[in-house]
């Protein structure tokens, strides 16, 4: 009877794995709303219903609306570049197919609201570059959204359109078109170490209290939720140091994935250099130590298996 029990117990947690797996895969609505295209004969409220109506879960009808934005919704280069980051109407968003954050968490927000999900844009800050570590910006320099799904705290999820919809080079020169799911439903503690709210009450989960705090935190790169990065050191992003005293780096890594080359990329441009380090992973913990070479302040970026994870900015000296 003992043995009964416990396989019976084994067969509920697979099925329940599974079911969970299931829940967590999102590739027939993501494929369902790639095969509408663009859907530029159609205002707002209808591209709503077309995305949404084949799917019950509000989970999915969000994800729907999440995929056709990033899908469709372009950044806007200029208006960014010049810090013009005011409210744009969902109108011009959806007549030029391209937004700041702004626009495109105003878009999400009244797609959602239009299949009666309550969706609320934030306004906040993000780091873009490790200078901003030092050098905060003057003002609010993104906006995002929050979703809910029921009446619990835990019911609030992060969205960001904006950063699913592709990236920018450094300078704001060049837009890349590329889908990331990972801002959807977003790892909440991987999304505070890179976003920080205007209103301490969109703080979901834990996060820094302070805005100053939060510019003193490493730039937190797009590698991070593939491998759940979790606590790190040095936890000061700006770190000084002397040429001849090695740094030592410890990073929490909440993944399965093997760690087979670690490597740090220093200097800018033609200066530009990378440096594989011998390092340990152990329990989820990956070690390891280098000295400086390169007199400068310079910006570091720690790659995992060759994708950025996290940026510090090195001030070294004799």
């Amino acid at each position: 009877m003992k043995y009964f029990h416990t396989a019976l117990l084994a067969l509920f947690l697979f099925a329940f794995s599974i079911q969970t797996d299931a829940q967590n895969d999102f590739s027939i609505v993501d494929n369902y709303v790639k095969s509408l295209g663009s859907l530029d004969t159609l205002n707002m409220g209808t591209i709503s219903y077309t995305v949404t109506k084949k799917f019950a879960d509000p989970k999915e009808k969000v994800r729907a609306i999440f995929d056709w934005i990033a899908y469709n919704i372009n950044y806007d280069l200029k208006a960014g570049k010049n810090n013009n980051n005011e409210k744009t109407s969902t109108e011009l968003v959806l007549k030029t197919r391209k937004a700041t954050a702004v626009g495109f968490a105003g878009l999400f927000q009244d797609m959602c609201s239009v299949v009666k999900i309550r969706c609320l844009t934030v306004d906040g800050y993000a780091k873009f570059t490790t200078e901003q570590i030092i050098e905060k910006p003057d003002g609010l320099n993104h906006t995002w959204a929050v979703v809910q799904l029921g009446q619990s705290p835990d019911s609030w999820y992060y969205v960001d359109p904006t950063w699913a919809s592709g990236y920018t080079d450094d300078k704001m020169t060049k837009f890349t078109k590329a889908f990331n799911a990972d801002y959807f439903f977003a790892d909440k503690s991987i999304f505070n170490y890179q976003h920080f709210p205007d209103n301490g009450a969109w703080l979901i989960g834990e996060g820094t209290r302070s805005s100053s705090a939060f510019f003193s935190l490493p730039l937190v790169k797009s590698a991070a939720y593939e491998y759940k990065l979790g606590k790190f050191l040095p936890a000061n992003g700006f770190i000084k140091t002397k040429l001849s005293k090695a740094v030592a780096f410890n990073i929490k890594l909440n993944t399965n994935i093997p760690i087979e080359i670690v490597s740090l990329e220093m200097g800018e441009n033609k200066k530009k250099k990378t440096k594989t380090v011998d390092f340990t992973f152990s329990d989820g913990n990956l070690s390891f130590s280098h000295k400086f070479d390169m007199e400068d302040t310079y910006p570091v970026t720690v790659l995992v298996n060759n994708k950025p994870v996290l940026g510090y900015l090195v001030e070294a000296s004799e």
